[in-house]
């Protein structure tokens, strides 16, 4: 799947039952919203946006549908610090560049073979499980002004 795919209705719903899920029209609408816009929505701003879908979708089924979805490995969590819990559907190996100026998040590609050779340099005896790469700054130049 390329990084800008998503999961059809009848993948989504394989990929759920393979987890022990079920496919629910709240899980469907939600993975939909962040395969859409992949701008790493924290559960709040899914919520707003699913709203306008699903009017009577409570706050606390959102949370939930999220927590499905990154345990079925659909989506990931990306965190910040002190910041709130955000989502991304981007599975494939990269980066996140934070701007910390404006709080948004970004994708960003790695190499081929980067993260294998980052994880081959791990202390001798351990493996890693998980490899989150974040870079932290600001715009330069023109972007920062406008």
């Amino acid at each position: 799947m390329t990084p800008s795919a998503q999961f059809t209705p009848e993948a989504l719903s394989q990929k759920l039952a393979d987890s022990g899920l079920r496919s629910t029209p709240q899980r469907e609408v939600i993975y939909n919203i962040l395969a859409k816009k992949r701008d790493h929505p924290t559960a709040d701003e899914v919520f707003a946006r699913v709203k306008t879908e699903m009017p009577t979708i409570s706050l606390a089924t959102v949370y939930n549908c999220l927590e499905a979805l990154v345990q079925c490995n659909l989506v990931r969590q990306v965190n910040f610090e002190r910041g709130p819990t955000r989502y991304c559907p981007n599975l494939h190996p990269h980066a996140h560049f934070h701007d910390e100026a404006s709080g948004s998040t970004y994708d960003v590609d790695l190499p081929p073979g980067v993260v294998e050779q980052l994880v081959a340099h791990l202390p001798a005896g351990y493996n890693a499980s998980d490899v989150e790469i974040t870079f932290r700054g600001q715009a330069k130049g023109e972007r920062a002004l406008a």
